[in-house]
């Protein structure tokens, strides 16, 4: 009985251990402190069973594609809006002009999915995608008044700064990849200066040191700095309620009764690369596109070629890429370019440099845009025909850094002036800014040659020159007839009589 007794104590035991095992909290192993003690904590009321959970009164996220280029945009929305009496202003302004919107947004289907790209890479707003319907109704051929050009509206030394180059074949301002690069970068330097969109495309407007200013003015005065709170030009204070409202229009187009065109959600071009010079004509036929639709997508070129050093890649369609590269590689019909550039190696006029290069007077002004009465600067790239034998393509430092420039025709006259005591030909050269050879050759003479007093030396000189040459000499003349005849007075022992009348 005994040992009996001792086998039940030791199964009472045993049995409490594996009960407090079971009740030891499952995290306790992760706890870190192990050796801690534990209250367990059990449910105050029953149990219930387990149920599905409810989800009805949650959104999910849609993750179906954009139906198309418009609605891409909308989901990329994030500036915050502008309240303003102005904006209702502009969207009257472009809703009672159907026409007006329909040509800028069909024009704007060719570049507008590159921009929201970029856009996005760049974690931009997409807002700034409709900047351009601002800046140049998507023209990128306009050029203000100011001379700011392209569809983003760089002034000259602003294109300059972001890397565009301008020179005498081509436009960067123009360019549809260059410049949309340039915009973006100075858009987000503008705003990291602000912190504010609205300030930001206000700078880009007006200038970031004018903004600058306008906000230290007022904060001098205890004012707000916001962007309706400034006192600003009266296009940059348009500049933003314009954007806002393109992108109401765009946002809920059935609202303003307008109807925008389908841009499908994809890109219109691709980029090809180039490896020779080649005509503008000849590259857009072996595209199969016109000329006009080519130069759309290329708008930077100046000239009737492209020089591949300077710009190693056209835009073309996108069906048409292909197109090309095959045509391209098949063409045996000659050479790819008909045009070349020379470089003038002294000041001539126009006429002296067609003479140089085989080509007409009017083909030479006409393909290099020169004005009439203007002669070619020394240093100037001129495009010219290409010879047939011809083989090398425009080296890199000309394509990207050629330029002509033009100082105006000199028209010079006939004239005679008059040698004073002393003078010779070097002195009447000096005197008169010519080469002494010049002037020797104009009389016959050798550059050592002196004249006597009261010589007539024959010159050529500009027409504003010898007209005063030609006065100085009359005036010289004048005064010697009046010293003779007074003169010949005193030696005839009186004055002259006068007529009675």
């Amino acid at each position: 009985m005994r040992i009996l007794h001792i086998l039940w104590l030791a199964s009472l035991l045993w049995l409490a251990g594996c009960a407090t095992t079971s009740t030891t909290n499952p995290t306790s192993s992760t706890s870190p402190h192990p050796g801690a003690s534990h209250t367990p904590v059990y449910p105050s009321g029953p149990l219930r069973p387990i149920t599905a959970g409810r989800t009805d009164g949650y959104a999910v996220a849609g993750i179906s594609a954009p139906a198309d280029l418009w609605d891409r945009i909308r989901r990329g929305f994030a500036m915050p809006d502008l309240q303003h009496e102005l904006v209702q202003d502009r969207e009257q302004w472009y809703a009672s002009r159907p026409d007006y919107m329909q040509r800028m947004t069909e024009r704007s289907s060719k570049y507008l999915f590159h921009i929201v790209e970029e856009l996005e890479r760049r974690g931009m707003p997409s807002e700034l995608a409709l900047l351009p319907y601002i800046e140049s109704a998507f023209n990128p051929q306009a050029v203000s008044s100011a001379k700011a050009a392209g569809m983003w509206q760089f002034m000259p030394a602003t294109g300059t700064y972001f890397d565009l180059k301008q020179n005498a074949f081509r436009d960067d301002r123009r360019d549809v990849l260059a410049s949309t690069r340039a915009a973006l970068d100075y858009l987000q330097k503008l705003y990291g200066m602000f912190g504010d969109w609205h300030l930001a495309l206000a700078a880009y407007n007006w200038g970031e040191g004018s903004v600058a200013r306008a906000i230290a003015r007022n904060e001098k005065q205890g004012l707000g700095t916001r962007y309706t709170d400034l006192t600003m030009p009266a296009e940059t204070r348009m500049y933003v309620p314009k954007l806002q409202a393109v992108k109401n229009i765009v946002a809920d187009p059935a609202r303003f009764g307008t109807e925008l065109p389908l841009i499908e959600n994809h890109p219109y071009f691709q980029s090809v690369e180039i490896t020779r010079d080649i005509d503008v004509s000849l590259a857009a036929s072996l595209a199969g596109i016109r000329v006009e639709d080519f130069r759309a997508l290329n708008p930077s070129l100046h000239k009737p070629v492209i020089l591949a050093a300077g710009m190693p890649q056209i835009l073309l369609p996108w069906d048409n890429a292909q197109v090309f590269r095959k045509n391209f590689e098949a063409y045996t019909e000659g050479q790819y370019a008909s045009w070349t550039v020379w470089t003038v190696p002294s000041t001539m006029s126009v006429a002296a440099a067609a003479q140089r290069v085989g080509m007409g007077e009017n083909d030479l002004r006409q393909v290099n845009g020169i004005p009439p009465r203007m002669m070619i600067k020394a240093g100037s790239a001129l495009m010219v025909a290409r010879s047939t034998t011809m083989r090398a393509d425009v080296p890199g430092h000309v394509a990207d850094n050629g330029q002509i420039a033009f100082t105006p025709e000199i028209v010079t006259r006939r004239t005679s002036v008059r040698a004073g005591k002393r003078d010779t030909v070097a002195s009447i050269a000096r005197r008169y800014k010519v080469s002494a050879a010049d002037v020797a050759d104009w009389n016959d003479l050798k550059p050592s040659s002196s004249f006597k007093p009261g010589e007539n030396v024959v010159m050529y000189l500009p027409a504003r020159i010898a007209a005063s040459a030609l006065t100085s000499t009359s005036a010289r003349r004048s005064v010697a007839g009046r010293t003779t005849a007074k003169s010949s007075t005193a030696r005839k022992g009186g004055t002259p009589s006068r007529r009675k009348r």
